[in-house]
């Protein structure tokens, strides 16, 4: 009888641990980037409810890289394993030059939150641009929307003094007065509304300002559960935010000082929805397009292949 209840003990441990080991994921951690700005919702959601240790099971470990080429060299290298929130420009930069580099899903699309302010009312169309000190991050939607809007009269970046600066460097100098007009998104175009500045474009029209979600082919096809398990992750962020959104808001404001009326009205502009649709698609070619204009890269980009298999 006792052999009898040893047995069944045994079996019942080798079935639970059967149970357990089809359960774990086959890596034991996962890096992923951890950018808040400019309005970056899901990311703040996620980490504060910790959703994807919760749903991966495994410790999650952040690297908060703002810049999109540190981030991509992070992929590349292995220091990072999931690219959460990188801009469109820096994912074809890194695939135009060779790097293995996929877009698993989108993180957000919003192109009116990313705006040119002045103080001078007068600069209301491309031509009163000309000559003009611009300043704002190179390589970004923002550079992206400034060539955009010279295009729409013909011209080039070459017809404006532009100066690449991050964006509070850039919304310092409109403010002190060395620029004549800064290209801003998130809290810093928020607050030159609020101190009255003039709005001389936002990106509606000009620009799909993407932002994305990216791995590299070779985790994925080594590691298809995880994959999984991240896309239902982001799901699960998604549900938590739709399901409280001014939690989700006053949690956001908290990060990044700002009212939970503000976020609010700043994210009524983004489109946090996770399918990747023809339209981004597109999104993504005349960003490359634009890259190749601007010599960025140095042959024309066919994104076609960018996206996960």
């Amino acid at each position: 009888m006792k052999k009898s209840v040893i047995l069944s003990l045994f079996l019942c441990m080798v079935l639970s641990l059967s149970i357990a080991c089809a359960d774990s994921l086959s890596i034991d951690h996962l890096t992923v980037t951890y950018v808040t700005s400019p309005l970056n919702i899901p990311s703040i959601v996620e980490k504060e409810n910790h959703i994807f240790e919760s749903i991966l099971g495994i410790p999650v470990d952040y690297a908060e890289i703002t810049s999109g080429a540190d981030q991509t060299q992070a992929l590349a290298s292995g220091d990072v394993q999931l690219l959460y929130a990188v801009g469109g420009t820096s994912v074809i930069l890194s695939a135009a030059n060779g790097a293995d580099i996929k877009v698993l899903n989108m993180y957000s699309r919003a192109p009116q939150a990313f705006c040119m302010y002045s103080r001078d009312e007068s600069l209301t169309t491309p031509e009163s641009l000309r000559g003009r000190i611009i300043a704002g991050p190179a390589g970004t939607n923002l550079h992206e929307l400034l060539v955009s809007y010279l295009n729409t009269a013909g011209m080039t970046i070459d017809d404006v003094q532009y100066i690449s600066m991050g964006i509070p460097e850039a919304k310092a100098a409109l403010d002190g007065g060395s620029a004549d007009v800064a290209l801003l998104g998130g809290a810093a175009a928020y607050n030159a509304s609020l101190q009255g500045y003039h709005l001389v474009a936002d990106g509606k029209g000009l620009i799909k300002a993407i932002i994305a979600v990216a791995v590299t082919q070779q985790f994925a096809d080594a590691h298809p559960d995880v994959i999984a398990a991240i896309s239902e992750a982001e799901q699960k962020i998604m549900d938590t935010i739709t399901a409280d959104p001014e939690a989700a808001y006053a949690l956001t404001a908290s990060y990044l000082d700002l009212s939970p009326e503000a976020v609010r009205e700043m994210a009524a502009a983004y489109d946090f929805s996770l399918e990747i649709t023809d339209a981004d698609k597109a999104g993504f070619q005349n960003t490359a397009d634009f890259m190749t204009a601007s010599q960025m890269i140095d042959q024309p980009y066919d994104v076609s292949g960018l996206f996960m298999n």
